[in-house]
C-alpha cells in the first residue's frame, strides 16, 4: 500500500514539475498604453529587413482542447543598429498573408478565410485584412531583465495600438541581423479581436469558446544597408 502511494506521489510531483515548467516558459506579454518611439543616433546603421527569410509563427487554442496554427509573413522595415545593439525600428506585416498550416484543403481555406475576414457577414470577427491589411511594431526600447533581452515596441493591430515587451535574441551574422523570440502570448482582446471571447461574451459555452491567448514566435532577418 506503501509502494503504491509512493508511486502517486511520484507521478504526481512529475506532473507538477512538468506543469511548472511550462509555466515558467510561457512568456505572458502585458499590454500597455502606446509609448513615444525611439530616434536613432547618427552612429546607427540601418539593417533592411529580408521579407523571404523572415517569418510569424502563430497558434490559437481552445479550452476545451484543440486549436489551429500557422504563419504570417513580414512585408517589410528595417532596424538601426549601433554595435549589436538595437536602437530603433518598424516591422510592418501582412495580415493578408494569413496561413494556415496544420489544415489542408477546404477546411485550411474556410479557417484562413474567416481569420482574415473575407467572408461575406463576417468580416469584424478575427482580423478585417480588408480595412486593416498591415499590422506594425515599432521600437520604442530595449531592456535587459530576469536575464533576458526584451524589445519594447508599439504593436498596431485592428487600428489598435498597445505597448508590448517581447523576450528575444539578437544576432550578428556578418551583414545580417536576426532577431528571434522566445515563444510569447498576446491577449487578442486588447486588439478588438473579440470573436469567441468568453471574458468578452459571457454567455459563451464549450466548443464555442476561444482562447484570448494568441501564442506568437518571430524571427526577423535584416541586411545591412
Amino acid at each position: 500500500m506503501k509502494k503504491v502511494f509512493l508511486n502517486m506521489f511520484v507521478v504526481a510531483a512529475l506532473g507538477m514539475s512538468v506543469i511548472s515548467c511550462k509555466n515558467e516558459a510561457k512568456n505572458e506579454t502585458e499590454a500597455k498604453e502606446a509609448e513615444e518611439v525611439v530616434e536613432a543616433t547618427e552612429e546607427a546603421a540601418v539593417y533592411s529587413i529580408s521579407a523571404d527569410e523572415s517569418v510569424i509563427n502563430w497558434a490559437g487554442t481552445k479550452p476545451v482542447g484543440g486549436g489551429h496554427e500557422g504563419t504570417i509573413a513580414v512585408e517589410s522595415g528595417e532596424f538601426s543598429v549601433a554595435g549589436e545593439q538595437i536602437e530603433s525600428g518598424k516591422v510592418t506585416i501582412d495580415m493578408k498573408s494569413i496561413k494556415a498550416t496544420d489544415l489542408d484543403g477546404e477546411q485550411k481555406s474556410n479557417l484562413e478565410a474567416h481569420l482574415m475576414g473575407t467572408v461575406e457577414g463576417k468580416e469584424g470577427d478575427f482580423f478585417n485584412v480588408q480595412e486593416y491589411p498591415e499590422a506594425t511594431f515599432e521600437v520604442t526600447g530595449v531592456e535587459e531583465k530576469d536575464g533576458k533581452t526584451w524589445l519594447k515596441g508599439n504593436l498596431t493591430l485592428k487600428g489598435n495600438t498597445k505597448n508590448v515587451n517581447i523576450p528575444v535574441t539578437t544576432s550578428m551574422e556578418g551583414d545580417k541581423l536576426v532577431v528571434t523570440s522566445e515563444e510569447f502570448t498576446i491577449d487578442r482582446t486588447d486588439w478588438d479581436v473579440n470573436y469567441g471571447s468568453k471574458s468578452v461574451f459571457d454567455s459563451l459555452v464549450g466548443d464555442n469558446v476561444i482562447s484570448d491567448d494568441i501564442q506568437l514566435e518571430i524571427k526577423v532577418v535584416a541586411n545591412k544597408a
